[in-house]
């Protein structure tokens, strides 16, 4: 399984984690906005934390125990959404 590119494995192996920085909070706001309508679309939801201008992510399929093809996906629809 490709891993997108920027994305990197989690420290346990079980995720693939990537920050997005943007100008500032409504930037990555409306950022995280977008990925949230995605997410719902597709069932298929993100940890997530953002701290004013950034976003960090962590994807995971907490039911396969590990990273899945519906992860991979979900972070180039994230890529394409940024």
């Amino acid at each position: 399984m490709d891993i997108p590119g920027g994305w990197t494995a989690s420290g346990d192996g079980k995720a693939i984690e990537k920050s997005f920085r943007f100008a500032d909070f409504s930037e990555a706001f409306a950022f995280l906005t977008r990925v949230a309508m995605h997410a719902e679309k597709v069932d298929h939801h993100p940890e997530f934390t953002n701290v004013w201008n950034r976003v960090d992510f962590r994807l995971t399929s907490h039911d396969a125990g590990g990273v899945t093809e519906r992860d991979v996906a979900l972070a180039s629809a994230i890529d394409a959404l940024a």
